[in-house]
């Protein structure tokens, strides 16, 4: 390969890429993020083990579902001789207020940059439908700037640095270059899936049951796992 040529890329070379869908057995360390929802089961936010351990010990935690993530050790009991031991499972449910946008307001629309842009659109280029590594990616207005476009979710889709330089400021239409997916607005649990680096197979069955029936993240997390 050329260099000069951007990296297209293979299923096989995840380290590419930001976003992975790892197996709860496998060896993740403390920087495997805990997913938090409300006492509802809506997902709210990703949480390390530190912020998880005193929701546990302050007894905010309402239940746990999911496998065992962490076993972290405390003191030991004068009395007993016992060392106190916190296990804290992938996903907890917590009580009290959530704060949570998605569910409190119903024109909520999540924040946009590159990095939840990518793994929305699976990091494939939207023009010519090849997969490339983020650094080879970039953000492209589908109505340019020039022509009343806005820097809105339903506006832009994810272009390889080529694709964008060729397609310059016009539309799809004017360049005569076929987009190869609709973009869309994700909702809040899709944003919550998007904003993860590294998402257990349960957490992520767990997200998915929260995403629309409707939502492209269903195939395109397929492809991701296959």
């Amino acid at each position: 390969m050329n260099r000069n040529e951007p990296h297209r890329s293979t299923a096989r070379e995840a380290a590419d890429f930001d976003l992975k869908i790892v197996s709860n057995r496998a060896d993740h360390g403390l920087g495997q993020p805990v997913l938090r929802a409300d006492v509802a089961g809506m997902p709210l936010e990703w949480v390390d083990y530190k912020e998880a351990a005193r929701l546990y010990h302050q007894g905010q935690v309402a239940y746990a579902c999911g496998s065992t993530l962490y076993r972290l050790h405390g003191g030991t009991n004068a009395m007993s001789g016992r060392r106190t031991v916190l296990e804290v499972s992938s996903i907890i449910a917590t009580i009290g207020h959530t704060a949570n946008p998605g569910n409190t307001r119903h024109d909520y629309v999540p924040p946009l940059n590159n990095q939840t842009l990518f793994r929305r659109d699976g990091y494939i280029c939207m023009y010519c439908a090849q997969r490339f590594a983020t650094a080879d990616l970039s953000r492209d207005h589908i109505r340019p700037f020039s022509q009343g476009g806005k820097d809105t979710w339903n506006n832009v889709v994810t272009a390889c640095r080529r694709c964008n330089n060729a397609k310059a400021s016009r539309t799809p239409e004017q360049a005569h270059m076929q987009l190869v997916a609709v973009p869309f607005t994700p909702t809040y649990a899709e944003y919550i899936f998007l904003k993860g680096r590294r998402v257990l197979a349960d957490q992520m069955q767990y997200l998915l049951a929260h995403f629309p029936r409707s939502s492209p993240l269903h195939a395109r997390i397929q492809g991701w796992l296959n």
